[in-house]
C-alpha cells in the first residue's frame, strides 16, 4: 500500500476474485467494525466478520504495521489465556467538514473515532448566489486545510453542508451556484484535492444530534430545526432517510396557512412563512411600525436589523411582544409537529437552530399543540428534547459523513 489516502479512496471491484481484493474488502470491514463498535480482540472479529482466525490474525497486523490500528496490549479475563485488545489509531487519518450558513462558515477535523482535532468560524461570511461568494467558499477551505496543524495527506475526505436543496449523489446545489454545468462538488474536488461529500445542512446536524445523542432505544427520529429556515431531518431504522432525489426534509415548504405571504421557494402560505426566524423578525417590524412597544424599539429606530437571536434575547429579558411572536411560532409548528409524528412515529423529536435557545417559551406551547392535534397513543410515544450540540454541529455532522462514505459504514 503506497498511501492510506490510495487504500481508501480507490473503488472497490466487487467483480475481481483476487487474494489482494478480497484482503483489501476485508480490511475495510475490519475498520468499518472498529469505528462502530471501538476496541475488540481478535476472536470478536472472527465472530462478527465471518472470517478465519489466521486471516485476521495476519491482515490486523498489516493495519498495525501501516499505523491504521493500534495493538492496546492485553486484556483481563476471567481465566486462561490473556488476548489482545485493538482499536483504531486516532492519528492514522482525519476528515474536515465544512458548514455553509447562511451568515458564518465552521470548519473543523475530526479523526476516525470522530474527535474534534481543530476547528474555526468565520462569522463574517455571507452566502450570496454570486460567483464572488463561491470563489471565497474555496479560498475560505484552502486556507483553514492550510493552517491547520494536520497532515494533509492525511486528511481523507472534506464533507460541506449547505443550505436549501441538496442532492449527495449528484453533488449539486439546486438553490445556490446553479448556472455551472459543474456540479458544486466536482469543482470543490479539483480545488481541494479531495474527495468531497456535499450534504444539506439539517440532514447532517440531524446525523450529529442522532449519533451523539441518543440512547439505544432510538432508531427513529426527527430532527426539526428552527433557524432563520425550517426543514428536518429523518433518521428511520437508524439511517438518515433522503427521498428519491435527496430532498426529503422540505419541512418548512408545506403548504400550510391560507396566506398571501410569498415563500423563499416561490410559493404562498409555506410552513415557513409563518414560523421561521425571518418570519418572526419580519412580524416584530410590523409590530412595532403599528406602535406596538418593545425593547427592541430603539434598536429598529436606529435602522438596525432584528435578528431573531435579538427577539429571542429580548423575550428572555420579559419583553412581552418577544414573547408573544415566540410562542405563537411555537403554537404554530407544533401543529405540524403532530402531522409528523402520526405520520413516522418517532422515538424522539429534537429541537434545534436558533429558536431552540428560547427554551421554555417555544417549547411549551410547541408541545401543548403537538398534544392537542396528534394521536393521543402517539404522542405518548414520543419524547421532546431540545438540542444538545453547539454550533459546529452541522460541520461536525458532515465530517461524519464523509468520514462514513470512505470506510464504508
Amino acid at each position: 500500500m503506497t498511501s492510506l489516502t490510495e487504500f481508501f479512496n480507490k473503488p472497490q471491484d466487487e467483480s475481481l476474485k483476487g487474494i489482494s481484493q478480497k484482503n483489501s474488502i476485508i480490511k475495510r470491514n475490519i475498520i468499518a467494525y472498529m469505528a462502530v463498535n471501538g476496541e475488540c480482540t481478535l476472536s470478536e472479529l472472527t465472530k462478527e466478520l465471518h472470517i478465519s482466525v489466521p486471516t485476521i490474525t495476519k491482515l490486523v497486523q498489516e493495519l498495525v504495521d501501516e499505523n491504521i490500528v493500534t495493538d492496546l496490549g492485553k486484556v483481563e479475563t476471567p481465566g486462561g489465556r490473556r488476548p489482545n485488545v485493538f482499536g483504531l489509531a486516532s492519528s492514522a487519518i482525519y476528515f474536515t467538514g465544512v458548514n455553509v450558513g447562511r451568515d458564518n462558515m465552521t470548519f473543523l477535523i475530526t479523526d476516525l473515532q470522530n474527535n474534534i482535532i481543530t476547528e474555526k468560524t468565520d462569522p463574517t461570511f455571507e452566502l450570496l448566489d454570486r460567483p464572488s461568494c463561491l470563489e471565497r467558499i474555496c479560498t475560505n477551505i484552502e486556507t483553514f486545510l492550510a493552517e491547520s496543524d494536520v497532515d494533509r495527506s492525511k486528511i481523507l475526505g472534506l464533507g460541506v453542508g449547505m443550505t436549501g436543496r441538496v442532492n449527495p449523489d449528484t453533488g449539486r446545489s439546486y438553490k445556490y451556484f446553479t448556472t455551472s454545468e459543474q456540479p458544486l462538488r466536482e469543482l470543490l474536488e479539483q480545488r481541494t484535492g479531495l474527495r468531497v461529500l456535499l450534504e444539506n445542512d439539517t440532514r447532517a446536524r440531524c446525523y450529529a444530534e442522532y449519533t451523539f445523542g441518543r440512547s439505544k432505544e432510538e432508531h427513529n427520529v426527527i430532527y426539526l430545526h428552527m433557524g432563520r429556515g425550517v426543514a428536518i431531518g429523518i433518521v428511520v431504522d437508524g439511517k438518515l432517510y433522503y427521498g428519491k432525489s435527496g430532498f426529503a426534509g422540505e419541512f418548512g415548504h408545506i403548504p400550510f396557512f391560507d396566506n398571501e405571504i410569498i415563500c423563499s421557494c416561490g410559493k404562498k402560505g409555506c410552513l415557513e412563512t409563518e414560523v421561521s426566524g425571518i418570519a418572526i423578525e419580519d412580524k416584530m417590524c410590523r409590530m412595532i411600525d403599528k406602535g406596538v412597544n418593545t425593547i427592541l424599539r430603539e434598536r429598529y429606530d436606529r435602522e438596525k436589523s432584528i435578528h431573531i437571536d435579538d427577539i429571542i434575547a429580548a423575550a428572555k429579558n420579559d419583553d412581552n411582544l418577544s414573547i408573544e411572536l415566540i410562542e405563537e411560532a411555537g403554537e404554530k409548528v407544533g401543529k405540524a409537529v403532530a402531522f409528523l409524528i402520526n405520520t413516522f412515529n418517532p422515538e424522539t423529536v429534537i429541537v434545534g437552530g436558533n429558536l431552540a435557545a428560547a427554551g421554555d417559551y417555544i417549547m411549551l406551547p410547541l408541545k401543548s399543540a403537538t398534544n392537542k392535534y396528534s394521536l393521543n397513543l402517539v404522542y405518548k410515544d414520543t419524547k421532546f428534547r431540545l438540542s444538545k450540540m453547539s454550533e459546529n454541529a452541522n460541520a461536525w455532522g458532515v465530517a461524519m459523513l464523509i468520514r462514513n462514505r470512505i470506510i464504508g459504514l
